[in-house]
């Protein structure tokens, strides 16, 4: 590995515990058009992929699924993050890395990443953040770390993915990214941590 100036991060998962949010985001949804809350396989789906995948997964019927999506746009997400945790370790990671390194963010997530950031006091943390609102093909495509690499003008040898799941192994795979499984040591990974304060040797490797 070269050495790295860009380290980018999927947010579910990674920067903050978010499955009970997400939990009860799309259980709302659901029980608001009178539809059984989620089971896991379906959670699990939701947590990885866009809103629109999500409601796709959830919605099988075209006209109900963009009632939902129009509902959605009604709810204040505020109210979920409640249910939200920040990683352990995260603002000491980021206080270490500044200076150092280029920081940015590849999530699936659309227009609640900014309110995410926002109310954790995080914005200034991050130098660039892709949402699956600013690319063409979101994860598992490579388009969301192609365009981090192109705003730093980085090979992709310069940067470390830190994902969680299987569409963010697949996204760095095809970006041909380095990439760290965060809690997740089943997935193929360059390198594996379980905190995030220990990504630190990771990136000076």
């Amino acid at each position: 590995m070269m050495n790295v100036r860009v380290v980018a991060f999927d947010c579910d998962g990674v920067l903050f515990d978010t499955l009970e949010a997400n939990r009860h985001y799309y259980n709302h949804i659901l029980e608001h058009f009178g539809r059984p809350a989620m089971n896991e396989a379906q959670l699990r789906f939701v947590h990885a992929h866009t809103l629109q995948q999500a409601l796709q997964n959830l919605f099988e019927d075209e006209r109900l699924r963009q009632a939902a999506y129009d509902f959605r746009q009604t709810i204040d997400y505020g109210g979920f993050l409640k249910h939200l945790t920040m990683e352990p370790g995260l603002v000491g990671l980021l206080d270490w890395m500044h200076g150092k390194f280029h920081t940015a963010i590849a999530t699936n997530r659309t227009d609640t990443m900014k309110h995410l950031l926002r109310e954790f006091r995080l914005s200034d943390r991050f130098d660039y953040v892709v949402t699956s609102l600013d690319v063409e093909r979101p994860k598992p495509a490579p388009d969301p770390l192609l365009k981090i690499l192109a705003h730093f003008k980085a090979h992709p040898q310069q940067a470390l993915f830190v994902g969680d799941s299987e569409v963010d192994a697949s996204t760095a795979h095809a970006a041909e990214v380095p990439d760290a499984a965060h809690h997740n040591p089943p997935l193929p990974d360059d390198h594996f941590t379980d905190q995030l304060q220990a990504l630190s040797p990771i990136f000076e490797r």
